[in-house]
């Protein structure tokens, strides 16, 4: 791919006019040059690092090692790898790229395994947004992804807990996942274990 190509791959705008563009995510990431991502913030590169060209390839391990030594050197950078991980949820479910939002869900997990820093509340906050959404899909596999996460999150012990979350919400979508009717049985007594998981 040519430079001319690759700038206006990744900007969307002709060569002419690229300086502007050159702070536009580039989507999808294998189309771009390199010029975009070096001026974006260390902690989005590392976030993107973690997703392969290939959803079915799975996490990058090497990569997600690097984004958690970085998280736990930085914790005041949680909240903005939460929020930044929470909106490519929300965009690659809004895609039906559900590939990329399972490897992002791990990495979620991973993240709050690893990281028990007074700033885990603000993370934990995309966290549980995320799974909301998830929860809220129509898809059965979206919301086993969400009950399981969210179980796992559960387990998690931290050092300041917060008082403040309001779980009523989890709590009504569990119970109705109780309850699922979906016509194929498999599913709906896979939901309904999930139901009662969560």
């Amino acid at each position: 791919m040519s430079i001319i190509s690759s700038i206006n791959c990744c900007t969307g705008i002709t060569p002419t006019d690229w300086f502007g563009g050159l702070f536009k995510q580039c989507d999808p990431p294998e189309c771009c040059c390199g010029c975009c991502s070096a001026l974006r913030p260390r902690y989005k590169r590392l976030v993107d690092n973690v997703f392969p060209s290939n959803p079915q390839e799975g996490l990058v391990k090497s990569n997600m090692e690097k984004l958690t030594f970085y998280a736990l050197s930085s914790p005041e950078k949680l909240d903005r790898i939460g929020d930044y991980l929470a909106r490519k949820v929300a965009r690659d479910l809004s895609r039906h790229r559900n590939g990329y939002v399972v490897i992002a869900m791990e990495a979620m997990d991973q993240l709050l395994a690893a990281c028990h820093a007074q700033t885990l509340n603000l993370f934990v906050e995309s966290f549980l947004k995320i799974v909301q959404q998830l929860l809220e899909s129509h898809e059965p596999d979206m919301q086993l992804l969400a009950t399981q996460s969210f179980v796992k999150f559960a387990h998690i012990d931290e050092d300041t807990p917060s008082y403040h979350r309001r779980y009523d919400f989890f709590v009504s979508k569990f119970s109705s996942l109780c309850h699922n009717g979906n016509a194929d049985l498999v599913v709906r007594n896979t939901l309904r274990t999930a139901g009662l998981n969560g």
